[in-house]
């Protein structure tokens, strides 16, 4: 059974909040639900006692440390201001200053990227008359949204490819039907958190133009992009119509994203924010996690790209030493600072090999969940943030090394 079901194996107590496993749960709850359950709670666990990692999940962390995350907010902010009132006040300055950092002439808060980009594709719709939006089948909308486009925003998703890997002009320019829009996951996560080249992409768009539909990127991710192009925030920025970006997958933020575009597409948008719920009375503390994510974190996730480099090239090292018969870093070199990597072993004997290794040795290697890719094939994604920077190649080779003897021995 797949880390996915462990993932989405939660319950519930009296009041409606998710109830609590621990692995010491008496032995007869055994079901395979529980099980899950506790080989859950005990991997973030081990992954938060860890004393080595090279990625502390922070959204796992106690109220109490993530709050932490705004000390110092009154460099960033005034804080004597005036709390915000649906959208004014601190929002509004977050806004502006996303606006400025994406080179667009405005910006949208919204409290989910989901809401963000239906509104975006929506009033896109509006304006060109053509509700299909083309984009990958592993696209995120496609994938964890459930089918949100279709039915919440009479949107008709297409898909240009479902190969994994990011489309190609060829594709663009050959699809069967007419478009409005053309989305672009940038990066790619379920193929590995994948991007094109600069090159690829330019032609990409170019392609989506020639066929008059506009381009929107979903960029929840675009903030640690620039090293894999070679180009600022504002040039990749440019060559879309519209641009999502998420405050907390890159940056740390409590939450919340936002919508980058024309001052008139935006202003469209704020109008259906209302529409679809998104006017929250006031989010001050969420706008402030991410003034403090872009001030913080957005310096340093080109060191994070650069380092999980070394990280990945040393996996693959590590394994190979280790004599394993078959293990895949994917890419081989990463896009970005998260990516794959696969393993042909079951997803139990990878969760328990990476369990063990973290509770009796203190270094967590693999944080993540593992997913069932096949019969006896597992993959699971690799994030690689501040605290990895205080490895070495070496320290990533013994690592693995140290992981790979606790899998089942081949024939075993």
């Amino acid at each position: 059974m797949s880390d996915t079901a462990e993932q989405g194996a939660e319950r519930t107590d009296a009041g409606g909040r998710p109830e609590q496993v621990t692995p010491e749960e008496p032995a007869e709850r055994s079901t395979e639900e529980e099980r899950l359950l506790r080989r859950r709670a005990r991997r973030i666990s081990a992954g938060r006692s860890a004393e080595r990692t090279l990625a502390r999940l922070d959204m796992l962390a106690p109220l109490r440390e993530r709050l932490a995350l705004l000390d110092g907010a009154d460099t960033l902010y005034d804080l004597d201001e005036p709390g915000d009132l649906y959208g004014n006040g601190v929002v509004a300055a977050l806004e502006e200053k996303v606006a400025g950092l994406l080179g667009k002439e405005a910006a949208a808060f919204f409290p989910t990227g989901t809401m963000a980009q239906q509104v975006a594709l929506r009033c896109w719709a509006g304006r060109t008359g053509n509700p299909t939006v083309a984009l990958h089948a592993l696209a995120h909308p496609e994938v964890h949204e459930r089918d949100a486009f279709r039915e919440v925003s009479g949107l008709r998703p297409v898909h240009v490819t479902s190969e994994p890997r990011q489309p190609t002009a060829d594709e663009i320019r050959g699809f069967e039907e007419p478009f409005g829009a053309l989305m672009l996951e940038l990066p790619l996560r379920d193929a590995g958190f994948l991007l094109p080249t600069w090159e690829e992409l330019t032609e990409l768009v170019g392609a989506a133009r020639e066929r008059d539909a506009v381009v929107h990127f979903d960029g929840a991710r675009l903030w640690e992009t620039t090293v894999h192009f070679g180009r600022s925030l504002p040039e990749i920025a440019d060559l879309a119509d519209s641009v999502y970006v998420s405050f907390y997958k890159s940056l740390q933020g409590f939450g919340g994203a936002a919508l980058a575009g024309p001052r008139s597409l935006v202003e469209e948008a704020k109008t259906w924010r209302h529409r679809y719920g998104g006017a929250v009375f006031q989010q001050f503390p969420t706008a402030l996690s991410a003034l403090a994510g872009l001030e913080h974190e957005l310096p340093r996730l080109p060191d994070y790209v650069t380092h999980a480099r070394v990280v990945a090239a040393a996996l693959r090292e590590g394994f190979a030493r280790a004599g394993l018969p078959w293990a895949r870093v994917h890419p081989e070199v990463p896009h970005t600072f998260d990516f794959q990597v696969w393993l042909p072993y079951g997803v139990d004997e990878c969760s328990e090999a990476a369990i063990r290794q973290a509770e009796e040795t203190g270094t967590a290697l693999f944080v993540n969940a593992w997913d069932e890719k096949g019969p006896d094939l597992s993959m699971t994604e690799v994030y690689v943030r501040a605290a990895a920077l205080e490895w070495t190649a070496a320290d990533v080779r013994a690592a693995a090394a140290d992981f790979a003897s606790r899998l089942p021995k081949a024939g075993t």
